[in-house]
């Protein structure tokens, strides 16, 4: 694909946060990236050739399309960007395809009362994984954040019900409270999840 074809392309792009996909001629993702700008980042991603390195010039070369999706914040957008890069599987997105130690958010889906969990690497155990997130401050801001507003348990302790006082968190809004029988029922809590 001629480059003045993509700059054509990327001139019509939003200036907003977002993901961006680079499309080969089949209609295949080739490259999903992130931005605060959609239009700036691919910009730079073209405006270079033939200086880029190898890798970004061959993605480049074979790009014939560009498509976006707008997202409200940064975080949305890098949720979203890793999100398709674990759908599409993107050739050049070598960072992310090597994801065996990257941080992840687990939610334990097994136990009766589930809960979120920091891990490295996503593993084939039946749990629910999120991520991976780079750098791995987001999955802490996020894991912070499903407390906070889904009040998803950030302890790992049985949870049977029969303490007889919530904790910390429950007090400070940060969980739903399943540790006290009458506050959360495992269907109340499922449903938070």
């Amino acid at each position: 694909m001629p480059i003045a074809t993509l700059r054509n392309i990327a001139a019509t792009l939003p200036v907003s946060a977002g993901v961006y996909l680079f499309k080969d001629g089949k209609g295949r993702t080739i490259y999903v990236g992130k931005a605060k700008s959609i239009r700036d980042r691919v910009r730079s991603h073209i405006s270079g050739v033939p200086k880029l390195g190898p890798k970004q010039e061959a993605m480049v070369e074979e790009a014939v399309d560009i498509e976006f999706i707008v997202t409200d914040t940064d975080l949305e957008a890098l949720v979203l960007e890793n999100s398709l890069i674990k759908q599409n599987k993107p050739r050049f997105n070598v960072l992310l395809r090597d994801d065996k130690n990257y941080p992840y958010l687990r939610m334990v889906m097994s136990e009766r009362f589930p809960r979120l969990q920091f891990v490295r690497g996503a593993k084939n155990d039946g749990e629910k994984y999120f991520g991976p997130y780079i750098p791995a401050s987001t999955a802490h801001m996020t894991q912070l954040l499903a407390y906070r507003y889904f009040g998803i348990r950030p302890c790992n302790i049985d949870i049977d019900g029969s303490w007889e006082r919530p904790c910390l968190y429950y007090d400070i809004g940060e969980c739903a409270g399943p540790c006290v029988k009458g506050l959360c029922d495992e269907i109340q809590y499922r449903e938070h999840v």
